[in-house]
């Protein structure tokens, strides 16, 4: 069984290099990458469906879990992302860390985006999805218990995703609150409803993978993406922004959650 982890993980390692070669061929010619974060998304979707293919003797109903419930996660925030790109334009985040490679380095566009976008997202979109390339491959134990507590969270993880970016959206088209921070809703109980959500659906899908042995040894695949989320590339990024664009973000962050939802603090003034 060794043999044939590795050669589906190899495997596996060449689509999503490949996938990600393409996209910034793209990007070359419309001299913009906002649209590589849908493409984080339904690249994992790609990769689950291909692991299904290269893996006969897996369980068909855990491999139906793990596709089916990554492609309602993925295609629900791939098709957000890219609806958000239309109808925002170019993400600011991408334009200021090409433009500072451009000013302060020397990289052309082509090699900035190749190295510090579209190559350093592939490994790590390789490494989050593992629970649906490892969870596909053996055929024993069948679908327990645990799976289906996984399957439910996948489910309520996509939602809590879904409802927070929903609120979000109706916030920022309501021109009464600009420059204002949401507090309301899922935003009253956690800072990061998205994030959190996201999280929640591939904790749930490593739990599916995690009645086998293969898969649960891809638990670095969530962990990796909670740490992001928390502590790199999610967070830390949406608040720095917010601190210096909205005065009442201190205020909103002393009494609310920053992950996992939880009643507002109550603050008391001296």
């Amino acid at each position: 069984m060794l043999q044939d982890i590795l050669i589906l993980l190899a495997t596996n390692v060449v689509v999503v290099f490949a996938l990600m070669i393409a996209l910034w061929l793209v990007g070359l010619k419309i001299r913009d990458v906002t649209y590589v974060d849908a493409f984080w998304a339904l690249n994992m979707v790609f990769v689950a469906i291909a692991t299904w293919f290269m893996t006969p003797d897996g369980d068909p109903t855990r491999k139906g879990l793990l596709v089916g419930l990554c492609a309602l996660w993925g295609v629900r925030l791939g098709g957000y992302m890219l609806w958000r790109w239309a109808d925002h334009g170019p993400d600011r985040r991408y334009k200021s860390l090409l433009g500072k490679a451009e000013a302060r380095q020397g990289l052309s566009f082509a090699r900035a985006s190749l190295t510090m976008v579209f190559l350093t997202q592939a490994p790590l979109l390789f490494i989050v999805c593992l629970p649906v390339q490892l969870g596909q491959i053996a055929g024993l134990p069948p679908v327990g218990v645990v799976a289906w507590i996984g399957a439910a969270l996948t489910v309520f993880g996509v939602a809590f995703e879904s409802i927070g970016d929903w609120q979000l959206t109706r916030f920022r088209k309501d021109p009464s609150k600009a420059g204002q921070v949401l507090d309301t809703g899922l935003w009253r109980y956690t800072r990061h409803p998205n994030y959190f959500g996201d999280a929640c659906a591939w904790w749930g899908l490593w739990l599916i993978a995690a009645e086998t042995t293969p898969g649960l040894f891809a638990i670095v695949g969530p962990a990796l993406l909670t740490w992001t989320l928390m502590k790199w590339s999610g967070a830390p990024t949406t608040e720095t922004r917010m601190r210096k664009t909205r005065p009442d973000y201190e205020a909103y962050i002393a009494r609310t959650s920053g992950f996992v939802p939880m009643p507002p603090k109550r603050i008391v003034e001296n």
